[in-house]
C-alpha cells in the first residue's frame, strides 16, 4: 500500500517537474518514451505479441505512473495502431467479418463491465485501484504467458502430438454465436479492467475454437481488438486516468515500429524472439504481482 502511494506521489512530483523545467528536460521525458515505444511496435510487428502487455509494465516500472493511468493512456494508445491494422486487413479482405462481428457483441459490452467494475472501485474509496491493478495486471500477463508457452513448446516438442480436438465453434448455429459472444464479454472484461490480452488471449480463442485460415487469422484478431479497444477507450476516457502527455508519444513511437516489425517479420526467427519475450513478460508479471 505504502509502494502505490510513493508511485502516485513521484508521478505527481514528476508531473510537477515537466511544468517547471527548461524545454530539454521535457523534451528527453518524452524522447525515452517514444525511443522505448518503437522497440515495442518492432516486437509486436515482428512476433504478434501484444503491446499492452509490454507498454503497461512499462510506464509502471520505468516512469513509475499509477496503474490506473498506465492502463487507460496505454489502452487509447493502443486503439490507433489496432484501427490503421484493421482498416488494412479490410481493404486487403484478410479477415473473416462474421466472426468479428459476434466476438464484438460480447467483447465490447464485456470491455465496458470491466471498466465499470474500475469506476466502482475507484468512487468506492474502499480499495487502493492502483493496487489492485497491479495484481490483476500481474495475473492476466501471467495467464498469457503460461497459455502461449504451453502452445509453442508443444509445437517444437511434440510436433506430433494428437490432443483431442476442442469442437469448433459453427456461427450458423445458435450454440456457436451464445459460445463466441459469451468468451468475447470474458475476453473484453479483461481487457476493459487490465488493458492486457486485446490481442494476444482473442488469437488464441480463434486458433481453438475456429480454425482460421492462416491469412485470416491476423486480421481478423486486430479487427476484433480494434473495435473492442475504441469502446474500451471511450470508457476509460469518462474515468478521467487518461494521460495524453504519454498517449502522444507511445503513438509516435509505435505506429513507428509496427510498421518496421511486419516489414522484416518474415526473415527474423520467431520461436527464440518469442522466448526471450515470453520470460520477460514471466518476470513483469511476477514483479507486478508482488508489489
Amino acid at each position: 500500500m505504502l509502494l502505490c502511494f510513493s508511485i502516485h506521489q513521484n508521478y505527481r512530483l514528476v508531473g510537477f517537474l515537466r511544468l517547471n523545467t527548461q524545454f530539454l528536460g521535457l523534451t528527453v521525458n518524452y524522447l525515452l518514451l517514444s525511443f522505448l515505444s518503437f522497440f515495442v511496435g518492432i516486437i509486436v510487428g515482428l512476433t504478434g505479441v501484444g503491446g499492452a502487455s509490454l507498454i503497461t509494465p512499462m510506464l509502471i516500472f520505468f516512469f513509475q505512473v499509477p496503474a490506473s493511468i498506465a492502463v487507460s493512456s496505454d489502452v487509447v494508445a493502443a486503439t490507433l495502431m489496432k484501427v490503421v491494422g484493421g482498416f488494412k486487413h479490410l481493404q486487403q479482405q484478410t479477415l473473416d467479418l462474421q466472426v468479428v462481428k459476434w466476438l464484438a457483441l460480447g467483447s465490447v459490452p464485456g470491455s465496458l463491465g470491466g471498466v465499470w467494475i474500475l469506476q466502482c472501485i475507484k468512487y468506492s474509496g474502499n480499495q487502493n485501484l492502483d493496487c489492485i491493478l497491479l495484481r490483476l495486471i500481474g495475473a492476466a500477463i501471467a495467464l498469457v504467458v503460461v497459455l502461449a508457452m504451453t502452445q509453442l513448446l508443444l509445437k517444437i516438442f511434440v510436433p506430433n502430438l494428437n490432443l483431442p480436438q476442442p469442437p469448433e465453434w459453427d456461427l450458423n448455429t445458435n450454440s456457436g454465436r451464445i459460445f463466441t459472444v459469451s468468451a468475447g464479454a470474458i475476453l473484453g472484461c479483461i481487457v476493459g479492467i487490465t488493458s492486457v490480452s486485446s490481442g494476444s488471449m482473442f488469437a488464441l480463442l480463434l486458433i481453438t475454437f475456429f480454425r482460421l485460415d492462416s491469412s485470416k487469422l491476423v486480421g481478423t484478431d486486430i479487427s476484433q481488438a480494434a473495435i473492442l479497444l475504441m469502446f474500451t477507450s471511450l470508457g476509460h476516457l469518462s474515468l478521467g486516468t487518461v494521460d495524453w502527455s504519454l498517449v502522444w508519444p507511445i503513438w509516435l513511437g509505435s505506429v513507428p515500429g509496427v510498421l518496421v516489425g511486419a516489414k522484416f517479420c518474415q526473415i527474423m526467427p520467431q520461436r527464440p524472439l518469442k522466448f526471450v519475450i515470453y520470460g520477460m513478460l514471466a518476470m513483469a508479471s511476477w514483479k507486478l504481482y508482488q508489489v
